[in-house]
């Protein structure tokens, strides 16, 4: 696989215990606990790690900060919506974390729905929605690049504006990478413009095929000015030493989803967006599409990530994300439960395979 592939993790940063079948401990979400994952992502091979996001959950750029100061080389994949920050305020955060981490932040940006009025925002309708979070992307990136920024927008405004301290460039790298998902027109349209890296959930290839394709002439069309978008994937990997171990150990793990409905595997069910709407579609394909692609989970209440799983040995997973690599994939964002003990075993088992 090409030595340009990133692989990270995901560190779920949730109040509750045993998010997706993880360990119930009682320090699940403990600062000592979270740095442990974030050490061993390091000494497994690991970039760093996506972390989640959400009103009701730790704050995730908090959360990113102290682990960024307590590692050397993790990288936080830092989720966080346009609604929560203005964005001179987050330009200035970020550029702040960035300096003093010698450039490890990563933003991933998300548009999907929010208790927005816990927090005092509010937004419009889906096209009203995706107009501020494009917005917000250019604007922020303006305050990465240029001095003396005046933006005058719908949802946006800043005079006479200058983040310090200022984003130094790293090789071809201008500012932190923003990511960004979503599957509907309107937010690929955002992507194909704004964003630097899409990533998609877990579907099959063919359809990561054709979005791929589809966003590829969307930058075209719409007349990209920033470098081409890059693309990524954020999947359940359950690997074990052997393939029938696997199907029988993501079988029994499905059975216990369908008798507590999915609890604790719903971080994306509360409104059913187009990309979560595809990954429950998938299921009425067949149980298991291509090689190993898992889609019963969503039946059971798998959201997000955990809709779909790739199942199999390591040498099986790591086959199928070859193939997604071979379609233009170059950003994985893996994970499975128990987080920690699986950072170890995939980071030494599935790593290794995909780097020769």
């Amino acid at each position: 696989m090409s030595s340009n592939s990133e692989f990270l993790w995901y560190i779920p940063n949730d109040v509750k215990a045993g998010h997706r079948g993880d360990t119930a401990a009682e320090n699940h979400n403990s600062l000592d606990t979270l740095t442990s994952q974030a050490k061993a992502l390091e000494a497994h091979g690991w970039k760093g790690a996506l972390i989640g996001t959400g009103w009701g959950r730790p704050d995730t750029f908090t959360l990113a900060t102290s682990l960024a100061a307590r590692t050397t080389t993790f990288e936080p994949l830092i989720a966080i919506r346009p609604g929560y920050w203005r964005p001179a305020h987050f330009a200035s955060a970020v550029a702040t974390l960035d300096q003093l981490t010698g450039g490890r932040v990563r933003i991933n940006i998300v548009s999907g729905k929010d208790n927005l009025a816990a927090y005092g925002d509010s937004e419009g309708d889906q096209a009203d929605r995706y107009a501020r979070t494009k917005e917000f992307m250019r604007l922020v990136c303006r305050l990465w690049t240029e001095e003396n920024v005046t933006y005058a927008g719908k949802h946006f405004q800043v005079t006479g504006a200058t983040v310090e301290p200022r984003i130094q460039v790293r090789g071809d790298r201008r500012h932190p990478r923003l990511y960004f998902g979503g599957a509907s027109e309107a937010a690929e349209r955002v992507s194909a413009t704004e964003a630097d890296v899409q990533l998609f959930w877990g579907e099959p290839l063919d359809g990561v095929r054709e979005r791929i394709e589809r966003l590829k002439g969307l930058s075209t069309e719409l007349g990209r000015d920033l470098p081409p978008l890059e693309f990524g994937l954020r999947i359940t990997t359950l690997v074990r030493d052997t393939t029938d171990q696997a199907w029988a150990d993501a079988e029994a793990r499905v059975a216990e989803m369908a008798k507590t409905k999915g609890e604790g595997w719903q971080d994306h069910r509360e409104a059913v967006a187009v990309g979560q709407r595809r990954l429950l579609d998938l299921h009425a394909r067949g149980e298991v599409l291509d090689d190993n692609l898992y889609t019963a989970p969503a039946q059971f209440g798998g959201g997000g990530a955990g809709a779909t799983w790739l199942v199999g040995s390591a040498e099986d997973v790591a086959r199928s994300l070859r193939k997604y690599r071979d379609l233009g994939i170059t950003h994985f964002v893996l994970s499975d439960t128990p987080y920690l003990s699986e950072i170890k075993r995939q980071g030494d088992l599935v790593l290794p395979l995909l780097r020769d």
